[in-house]
Order: C-alpha cells, then sequence, then structure tokens
C-alpha cells in the first residue's frame, strides 16, 4: 500500500530556472565567463552545486577561490524568482494525513531557505538536502534515510521527479517514478499537473497500478 510521497525540489516544487540561471550567471560574470548555455542550464537545472561549479568552471585554474566566492553569494535575492508549481500546496494539503511526505532534493544550503520563504516546511515530514548525505543524487542514499526513517519498503513510497538525474535515482532506489511535466522520462506514471495529483494517488492506493 502506498504510504510515502517523496518530492524533488527544482523543476517539481518550483519552476527555479530563472533563479538558478540568475544564480550562475552571476558566479560567472564575476569570474569574466560568458553566462549559462542552454546545455549548462540542463545541467544545473538537477545536479548540486559543488558538482555544478566543477562543471562549469573545469577549465578554470583556480576552483578553490569559484567556491570561496559562491560560498559568501547571498542566494536570498533568487529565492523570489522562484515560482511555486500550480495546484502543488493542494495537493499538499490532499495528502494530509493519510500520507508521509518528504524532500530529497540536490539543493544544499538554500534548501531550508527556500522552504521558509514559500512557506512549504510544515508540508513536509522530512527533508534530505545534499547536505544531509555523502553521496548525493543519482546515489540512492538519500531515499533509503527517508525509507529508513520511516520503516517503509521502496515499494510503499513514490518519487516525483522531472529529470534525469530523478529517473536514475529512483532506479537506483528501486522506487516507482512519477515523471512530473517530462514525457521523456522512463517512469512508471506521467504527470502534467498537479492538479490531476490527488486522482493518480487515489488510484495508486487502491492498487489499480495502471493510474493514468
Amino acid at each position: 500500500m502506498l504510504k510515502l510521497i517523496a518530492f524533488d525540489c527544482d523543476g517539481v516544487l518550483f519552476d527555479s530556472r530563472a533563479a538558478n540561471i540568475a544564480f550562475y550567471n552571476a558566479i560567472l560574470q564575476q569570474f569574466g565567463l560568458p553566462p549559462l548555455t542552454p546545455i549548462a542550464v540542463e545541467y544545473v537545472h538537477s545536479h548540486t552545486v559543488f558538482a555544478s561549479l566543477e562543471y562549469l568552471f573545469r577549465d578554470y585554474p583556480d576552483l578553490d577561490a569559484v567556491r570561496q566566492f559562491a560560498r559568501t553569494l547571498d542566494y536570498h535575492p533568487f529565492i523570489p524568482m522562484m515560482v511555486e508549481e500550480p495546484y502543488l500546496r493542494e495537493f499538499l494539503e490532499f495528502l494530509r494525513p493519510n500520507f508521509v511526505s518528504a524532500l530529497a532534493t540536490n539543493r544544499s544550503t538554500t534548501t531550508r531557505a527556500v522552504l521558509k520563504y514559500h512557506r512549504l516546511e510544515e508540508h513536509f515530514d522530512l527533508v534530505i538536502s545534499a547536505l544531509d548525505v555523502s553521496r548525493p543524487k543519482p546515489d540512492p542514499e538519500s531515499f533509503w534515510r527517508i525509507l529508513n526513517h520511516f520503516g517503509l519498503e521502496p515499494q510503499e513510497a513514490i518519487y516525483i521527479g522531472d529529470s534525469r538525474v530523478d529517473e536514475e535515482f529512483a532506479r537506483n532506489a528501486g522506487v516507482p517514478l512519477v515523471a512530473y511535466r517530462n514525457p521523456e522520462l522512463q517512469a512508471n506514471y506521467h504527470l502534467d499537473s498537479f492538479a490531476g495529483a490527488p486522482a493518480l494517488i487515489s488510484a495508486l492506493s487502491a492498487g489499480k497500478t495502471g493510474a493514468p
């Protein structure tokens, strides 16, 4: 029986591309480099800040200076650029009290600030960021920690994600994936809007594995 609904953050809870682009472009500009390419945008959307900096500055001679600047760059001005997905809040409220909810994200120091600003903290029973694990997504450590916390098995959970990293993450954890607004992912289920999420959860809870 389905008991746990877990979410990715960027691209699922929020349309955060504008915020991420502005953040990484500010770092690139500081070191005299051109702004993000479309390919780089896709990369930073789903990877940790540490991996993203290594990717963006792979040919730069002083990566330590880049990391130091990124640590001191205040992310708070970028948080208002993150747009909450339509019907998300209604779906999170629908899950109470019959399901537990969790967040597994490759965000790090900004995770809780983002949830606090958007007043979503109380909607998640557990939050696992890249700072809470030794191996971030797509390694399954984050999801295994979530399952152990609630004493659940993989078949009692689903993960809602939007990227190839999420696809690999769910597969590594042995958890069914709900692909959010990304029909290209190999997923158990696809969801175009959180408006349809309650029907999906109700169908899965009733054991209808062929849910829409």
